[in-house]
């Protein structure tokens, strides 16, 4: 079969035709458990009912309406993620993640503005990944992504993750620098888990400073971590929270949550989107959030992510190969010591998919509906995979 596709991606020698819960089917009828969800999209795995249910019925009804008008979707899950952020917030739907963040990055730029500062810019991570657009990408800290797409996107000025003192003495060194950006959890580049209070310390020096606080939820939200928002780790409230990948378990829709007053910054003809939040994507996103919420599925992923975690850092504590094993709920890395792509395809041979994230780390993120026996399946089976891998060089 002839494929007239672009050649950006490096794809793996499978297709899949269908999916039930944690499990995929390829075009044998071969199972796979999904340790992976497209990058953490599917959390309710495949063809969850409640979803499949609401995306049907909202098909049959009207699939997309224009922003100049009411669309009651777009209202109703509005509300649920204001009410579950807790704080009185407004919300911009976009299409992904990548767009969320440009629309983070516009408030940053009309915050700036108003405090007439001509030229504000956004402090950023070592390490960031927010997504593939022009600006994202220069926010973003990913080599790869970059090659070949100068010039850039001026005004971001880059310091170390994890370092709260850093971001402090930038800050006060630079007074255009208007807001932070930065992930509770880097997932691209291998599942970085900050230190405790990190973003409590990240929060104050943003109060001190009067400098926003921007937390790009994409990957790690939707109750992947063990709670909703990952920053509900830490008793804090960011003044920006961008969110897609699992918000409609597949659906395409991103949102970015803005605190009052600073929301008000938009104004009509300010900003916009023709697709986001159109009635069947935030059919599926009200549908999404009401079973992970109304389930406590966040729950589930504490209880099997420790289990993951715990048991995988068992099995490979004798493995020389394995520097470390961590992550918080379902967003689990295993790092091993040394570029490691090519152990994809035996994992396929194992009946279990995920990915490699910055070139030698196995990413982990299965569904938040994942049982004790399928938790046990992936400790079981990620260990003989590695052994067989290296056994193969």
């Amino acid at each position: 079969m002839k494929n007239h596709l672009v050649h950006a991606y490096n794809q793996l020698p499978v297709q899949f035709d269908r999916g039930e819960g944690v499990y995929l089917y390829d075009s044998n009828g071969k199972k796979y458990l999904d340790a992976y969800c497209g990058i953490a999209v599917t959390g309710l795995g495949h063809n969850y009912p409640a979803v499949t249910n609401a995306i049907q019925n909202q098909a049959a009804k009207i699939i997309h309406a224009s922003n100049v008008v009411k669309i009651p979707q777009q209202i109703e899950l509005s509300n649920l993620l204001a009410e579950l952020f807790g704080m009185d917030s407004e919300v911009f739907f976009n299409n992904s993640g990548a767009e969320a963040v440009e629309t983070a990055i516009k408030i940053s730029r009309l915050y700036g503005h108003s405090k007439n500062i001509a030229n504000p810019k956004v402090l950023v991570m070592q390490g960031a990944f927010h997504g593939r657009t022009m600006t994202a990408i220069t926010a973003g800290d990913n080599s790869k992504s970059k090659e070949g797409f100068d010039p850039l996107v001026p005004g971001f000025v880059r310091v170390a993750y994890n370092d709260a003192a850093a971001i402090e003495a930038v800050l006060k060194a630079d007074h255009d620098i208007v807001a932070v950006l930065l992930e509770p959890i880097q997932g691209e580049s291998g599942i970085r888990v900050p230190s405790k209070n990190y973003l409590t310390q990240v929060r104050k020096i943003c109060d001190d400073l009067q400098v926003l606080m921007m937390v790009d939820e994409v990957q790690s939200g939707m109750g992947r971590t063990g709670k909703f928002f990952c920053f509900e780790h830490e008793a804090i409230k960011p003044d920006v929270i961008t969110l897609a990948k699992g918000l409609a378990n597949g659906v395409p829709i991103g949102a970015c949550i803005i605190r009052k007053p600073y929301c008000d910054l938009f104004q009509p003809g300010s900003h916009g989107s023709t697709f986001g939040g159109n009635p069947l994507s935030c059919a599926a996103g009200i549908a999404t959030v009401h079973e992970i919420i109304n389930n406590k599925l966040y729950e589930n992923a504490a209880k099997q992510g420790a289990k993951i975690i715990a048991g995988l850092t068992a099995a490979l504590s004798t493995n020389s190969h394995v520097k470390s094993v961590r992550g918080k709920g379902l967003m689990i890395g295993v790092e091993l010591d040394q570029p490691c792509r090519e152990i994809l395809p035996i994992a396929l041979k194992h009946g279990i998919i995920f990915n490699v994230a910055n070139y030698n780390v196995l990413r982990i993120m299965p569904p938040l509906i994942i049982s004790d026996a399928q938790a046990q399946i992936v400790i079981e089976t990620i260990p003989a995979l590695i052994t067989e891998y290296y056994a193969s060089l």
